[in-house]
C-alpha cells in the first residue's frame, strides 16, 4: 500500500483494500453466492457450521457486507466512546469476527495503540481478513492475531478490554448465545454487540443487555438508563441505521443504482467502570415538516416520548433539523 492509501479514512482504506484483494472476482460467481448467503443468513434456523465456506464465499460476502457490517460497529462504538470518555481499549478481542469489520471499525473510533484478537471458525474468511488488514496500512490491524476457533458453549476467551460480537448472535443456538454472552461478560471490560435491526434482532439485543445487567455491567448506549426497556415487545423494536456508500464493485455484486444504503442494526454497550450514557437518544429517523421537526425520543426519565420542535425554538429548531436517528438530544446532552 503506497503513503497516499494508508492516509485515506478508514472507511475509504477499507473499500479500497476489498477492491484490491477481490480484483478478479467473476462478478457472476460473486452474485450467485451473494444470493445464497443472503437466503441462509434470513432463515430462521441457526447454524451449527460455518457459513462462509471458501474464498469464493468469503469473497463474496467481504464485498456485500464488510462495509455494512463496518458502518453499523462504527456506530455502536461510537456511541461507546461518547459515553466513556478519556478511555480507549488497550485489548480488543472480536468473537465471530469474520473478515474483521469490527476492528477496522474499532481502529476508526480510537487512534491509541491496542492488541486485536479476532475468532472464527471459518479458515477462509480469517484469510481473507489478514490481507485485507495487511493492506490497510494500521498498525493495529496488520498486527491482529487470526484465531479459528469455534464459537459455542465451550468458547474461553482472554481478559480484555473490549469484546464485541457482530451478526454473531443468530448463528447461534440459545444455549450458544446465553453462554457467549456470559463468558463475554466475565472476560471483558466493555461489551458491544451488534445484531441486525430486525424484531428478532432487537429481542436478541434485549436478552444480551438483560445478561450484562445482571452480570454487574452498567449500559453505555443506546439506552438512557440500565432500567427495562420501556418499548413494550411484540409492539415495536429498538433499532438505528447508519449509512453506507456503495462502492461500484458493491453495485456490481447486488445490483442497485443508488450510491448508498441504510444499513439497519440494533445493538448495546455495556461496561464494567463508570458511564455517561446520553440522557436522551433519538430513536426514529426524524421527521422534518413545514416549520417543524418530529423527534421520537427514549428519555432517562420519561421513558418514550416525542418532541416537536417549531421555528420559534430557535436554534433548538436549527439543531433538529441537522440532528440524526441515534444522536444525543440536544446535541451536547450527555
Amino acid at each position: 500500500m503506497n503513503p497516499a492509501e494508508s492516509a485515506l479514512p478508514t472507511a475509504e482504506a477499507l473499500r479500497a483494500a476489498l477492491a484490491g484483494v477481490l480484483d478478479g472476482l467473476p462478478p457472476k460467481q460473486a452474485a450467485q453466492a451473494v444470493d445464497r448467503l443472503i437466503a441462509n443468513y434470513r432463515g430462521t434456523t441457526p447454524t451449527d457450521a460455518p457459513v462462509l465456506r471458501d474464498r469464493s464465499d468469503v469473497a463474496a460476502y467481504a464485498a456485500y457486507r464488510m462495509p455494512a457490517t463496518f458502518e453499523a460497529v462504527r456506530a455502536a462504538l461510537e456511541a461507546l466512546a461518547d459515553a466513556t470518555p478519556g478511555w480507549a481499549p488497550g485489548s480488543h478481542v472480536d468473537v465471530g469476527g469474520g473478515t474483521g469489520a469490527a476492528v477496522w471499525a474499532a481502529d476508526a473510533t480510537w487512534a491509541e495503540p491496542r492488541t486485536t484478537t479476532v475468532l472464527d471458525w471459518a479458515e477462509p474468511a480469517l484469510a481473507l481478513g489478514r490481507e485485507l488488514a495487511a493492506a490497510s496500512g494500521a498498525p493495529a490491524l496488520r498486527a491482529a492475531d487470526w484465531r479459528q476457533t469455534r464459537i459455542d458453549a465451550a468458547l474461553k476467551l482472554p481478559e480484555n478490554d473490549l469484546v464485541t460480537v457482530s451478526y454473531v448472535l443468530k448463528e447461534l443456538t440459545e444455549r450458544d448465545r446465553t453462554a457467549l454472552v456470559t463468558e463475554a461478560a466475565r472476560t471483558g471490560q466493555a461489551v458491544v454487540i451488534v445484531e441486525p435491526g430486525t424484531p428478532d434482532g432487537y429481542l436478541r439485543i434485549i436478552e444480551a443487555r438483560d445478561q450484562l445487567i445482571a452480570a454487574g455491567y452498567r449500559i453505555a448506549a443506546p439506552c438512557p438508563h440500565d432500567g427495562a426497556c420501556p418499548i413494550e415487545r411484540g409492539t415495536d423494536w429498538c433499532h438505528f441505521a447508519a449509512r453506507v456508500s456503495r462502492s461500484s464493485l458493491h453495485r456490481q455484486v447486488k445490483g442497485g443504482s443508488l450510491p448508498y444504503e441504510d444499513e439497519k442494526f440494533s445493538y448495546v454497550a455495556a461496561v464494567r467502570s463508570d458511564a455517561h450514557p446520553a440522557g436522551v437518544r433519538v430513536t426514529r429517523k426524524p421527521q422534518i415538516r413545514k416549520g417543524q421537526v418530529l423527534l421520537d425520543l427514549c428519555t432517562r426519565d420519561d421513558g418514550l416520548r416525542r418532541d416537536t420542535v417549531t421555528k420559534r425554538h430557535g436554534a433548538l429548531y436549527r439543531a433538529a433539523r441537522d440532528v440524526a436517528w441515534g444522536d444525543t438530544w440536544p446535541p451536547h446532552e450527555g
